[in-house]
């Protein structure tokens, strides 16, 4: 299974959401590639909010760094996502990159291979916060379209790996092994039916209301209008 993994610190081996990351990969990578991006060392900038990407993506001030994660996130069977609370969301770092992914929401240039791919999002926390943050993703796997997103939310009562208790660590790693199972056994499989209604939605808007022109087209383009799915 080929994986992409964007770890929301820079943190490696303290990091409570980096070694479960670990654990999760140990199980389903089989000596596929892992890509791996770190931030904010990987996508350091801000969306301006210059509504470029709406229009032609290369020129988002910031392709440079955006280009090679959407690829990555193309050629992965499985995209995960870790991040610890900050304040009861995800660290802004990793707020500034899904903002560079507005246009890839479903209401604008969803990308047809997003479909049929599945997603982990991964959420520690020392005690609170893990809903709200786990959201905060969640909400970009279903809006890009992505099948099937499973989450990982656990508070490790830590404020580093090391800290970790080995009861803890051994629930998690039967936490692990059990959605790592139902990963394996949904591979390839169609878009869940909340992912299905939000295109179905969508298309009828856009249709219907052609906000922006080259949306529309881009539907259009893809035959979704005229019926066909993308999955």
């Amino acid at each position: 299974m080929k994986i992409t993994v964007i770890y929301g610190t820079s943190r490696t081996e303290k990091s409570s959401t980096y070694n479960i990351a670990q654990q999760f990969l140990a199980e389903l990578a089989d000596g596929d590639p892992v890509t791996e991006f770190h931030l904010p060392k990987d996508m350091p900038a801000f969306c301006t909010g210059c509504f470029n990407c709406f229009s032609d993506t290369t020129t988002c001030p910031h392709y440079k760094y955006i280009q090679p994660i959407e690829e990555a996130m193309q050629n992965a069977d499985l995209i995960i996502i870790t991040a610890p609370v900050y304040v009861f969301h995800v660290p802004g770092q990793v707020k500034a990159l899904l903002d560079h992914f507005g246009c890839r929401w479903m209401g604008h240039k969803p990308n047809p291979q997003m479909f049929r791919k599945q997603a982990l999002v991964i959420i520690t926390a020392a005690r609170a916060g893990m809903r709200s943050a786990g959201k905060d993703v969640q909400d970009s796997f279903d809006w890009w379209g992505v099948g099937r997103t499973y989450s990982f939310k656990n508070a490790v009562l830590a404020g580093d790996w090391t800290e970790v208790t080995e009861k803890s660590r051994a629930a998690f790693a039967q936490e692990v092994t059990k959605t790592a199972r139902k990963i394996r056994r949904q591979q390839g499989a169609g878009p869940r039916l909340k992912v299905r209604i939000l295109f179905y939605l969508m298309r009828f808007v856009q249709k219907k209301y052609r906000f922006i022109e080259s949306d529309a087209a881009y539907w259009e383009e893809n035959g979704w209008f005229a019926g066909k799915k993308p999955w």
